[in-house]
């Protein structure tokens, strides 16, 4: 099967050797009264994701947790990307719009794209249209605005007095370590990697010593920023340490992180929408100047077991209440 070559997808998105996220191109917002225009109503959205891509997954963990399972349909993309992006190919199929690449809900929202087509994307079965595929923002939709139709409205991940911390802490979460790791993965430049590295590094150094002590990011209550955290640790050993050459150390090798990726793996929500298999599939066959044999590698643990093990997280404090 041939590859396609993600970097050359780009558009642009490398400058001076460093790695440079294109912005979203849809962020409407829904709102629970409806005013914004897209009311949270049962049966009406389908979320678009990949088992592979940290930024659809953290909507996922949030829709489990949630309890939105049966408001909010969810429809899997193929982890192949091939020369016109996240398709509907080989066994994947799209059962609410029979497209056949996801570049075609797209082009149906703005004929006029032509940006690279990323997950998560939430598609609006009334107006046919994609509504947002603005991933720092739609787990906050996700969580604040849907409790009428959620089986688990009690469940809050982005409480009020917490907002701030959550928001400061994906701030340097987000730059250093979430979009860090495809920085020092995308650089063309020794020094832009060295400087992706570097901040890698010191940001999951802090992290260590910041979850040392405490259960979870802001202490003892699970918030958005540990499921924003997570997506990116559950893929670092099996990914990012070797194909995008963060290879200080493994995750494994930071005990307070690694016990606390557990502790995450195992709480309702977490491990159950992790496909290790799926995430290795899509990094190591559709990044052809990184990996052009498109081979992937074997290891680490698809079968999880490494992850079901005790995670003596106990002692910090309770459980997240989910």
């Amino acid at each position: 099967m041939a590859t396609t070559d993600e970097l050359a997808q780009l558009k642009g998105e490398v400058e001076g050797g460093r790695f440079v996220r294109q912005p979203n191109a849809f962020s409407e917002r829904i709102t629970a009264d409806g005013s914004s225009g897209w009311p949270a109503e049962a049966g009406r959205y389908v979320l678009y994701w990949s088992r592979a891509c940290p930024w659809a997954h953290r909507q996922t963990i949030v829709r489990e947790l949630k309890g939105l399972q049966d408001a909010i349909r969810l429809v899997t993309v193929n982890p192949w990307r091939d020369e016109e992006g996240w398709n509907f190919l080989d066994g994947y199929d799209d059962p609410v719009n029979d497209f056949t690449h996801l570049s075609q809900a797209y082009t149906r929202t703005d004929p006029a794209y032509e940006r690279r087509v990323t997950v998560p994307a939430l598609w609006d079965t009334e107006q046919g249209r994609i509504v947002t595929n603005d991933y720092p923002v739609l787990d906050v939709q996700l969580n604040d605005e849907f409790d009428a139709v959620a089986a688990n409205p009690e469940v809050d991940l982005h409480p009020q007095d917490l907002r701030e911390d959550v928001a400061a802490l994906d701030e340097l979460v987000f730059h250093d370590v979430n979009n860090g790791v495809y920085k020092a993965g995308f650089a063309t430049s020794q020094d832009a990697y060295e400087e992706a590295y570097d901040a890698l590094f010191a940001r999951l150094d802090w992290l260590e010593e910041r979850l040392a002590d405490r259960r979870f990011l802001c202490g003892d209550r699970l918030t958005l920023a540990d499921v924003r955290l997570f997506t990116t640790l559950v893929r670092f050993d099996a990914v990012y340490h070797n194909h995008f050459r963060c290879n200080r150390n493994t995750l494994r090798e930071l005990p307070a992180l690694w016990a606390y990726a557990r502790d995450l793996f195992q709480t309702r929500g977490f491990g159950e929408t992790v496909d290790i298999d799926e995430i290795k599939r899509h990094y190591y066959t559709t990044h052809g100047k990184l990996n052009p044999s498109a081979i992937v590698p074997k290891g680490p643990g698809a079968a999880y077991e490494h992850w079901t093990g005790a995670h003596g997280r106990d002692a910090l404090g309770p459980p997240a209440a989910v």
